[in-house]
């Protein structure tokens, strides 16, 4: 069992939630049950997944659960291209989401590998 609030992954997902968050209070209203509220919930459940994890009993199942955090950050990334070529979110300011999220799919990976050499 790990202890999730240690984790950089799980810090930097938290980081990005809160931008993100941030970026999608300027969605259009009318879209407040839509795209916005997609992409909150993909934001949110990188963090969260992380977290559960991490409070699971083995390596095996917190690989499972870091898995499902990495296809919350691929779906994140569509989104957030979604919601650029619709207009809502600046150019500048998806390359810097972007970043960040790329950052955490990698960290994602790299700690999915130690843990499956750990097994």
């Amino acid at each position: 069992m790990h202890n999730f609030k240690e984790l950089i992954i799980w810090k930097e997902a938290m980081g990005l939630a809160k931008s993100v968050y941030q970026t999608t209070s300027s969605f259009p209203a009318n879209e407040k049950y839509g795209l916005t509220s997609q992409v909150n919930r993909s934001v949110v459940s990188i963090p969260s997944n992380i977290a559960e994890g991490a409070g699971r009993g083995s390596d095996k199942e917190f690989n499972q659960f870091l898995n499902i955090a990495l296809g919350s950050a691929f779906e994140l990334e569509t989104q957030l291209l979604l919601a650029q070529s619709f207009g809502f979110i600046e150019e500048n300011r998806l390359n810097a989401l972007l970043e960040q999220l790329r950052k955490i799919q990698r960290m994602i990976d790299g700690f999915k590998k130690k843990l499956t050499k750990r097994e």
